[in-house]
């Protein structure tokens, strides 16, 4: 089951109302709760992959600590993050590492 998202109304909610509804409702109320599609864990690794991809660092911090709760393990997300290190670049899989380190230990 995945936990109801408030990060969108917390963080933009008196200065973008309508994104943050977006965000909390529809991607996460939504997106991510269609469980008989994919499970909360599959799509954290997705997510993990294509914001690793894309270099986006302080999502990819928050999506790996959602990825730990879904139980996504730490070698998993070694695994993914070697893997991508062909694909997306070395220096973002360097930088993936250390994010991962620091949730992970």
């Amino acid at each position: 089951m995945v936990k109801k998202q408030t990060a969108g109304r917390d963080n933009l909610g008196d200065f973008a109302p309508q994104f943050a509804a977006l965000n909390d409702d529809v991607l996460f109320g939504e997106v991510w709760a269609k469980e008989d599609e994919l499970s909360p864990r599959d799509r954290s690794l997705i997510t993990c992959a294509s914001l690793m991809s894309q270099g986006l660092f302080p999502q990819l911090e928050a999506h790996m600590g959602i990825a730990k709760q879904n139980g996504v393990t730490q070698s998993e997300m070694v695994a993914l993050i070697t893997h991508l290190a062909f694909y997306a670049g070395w220096p973002k899989a360097w930088s993936a590492f250390d994010l991962a380190k620091k949730i992970y230990q």
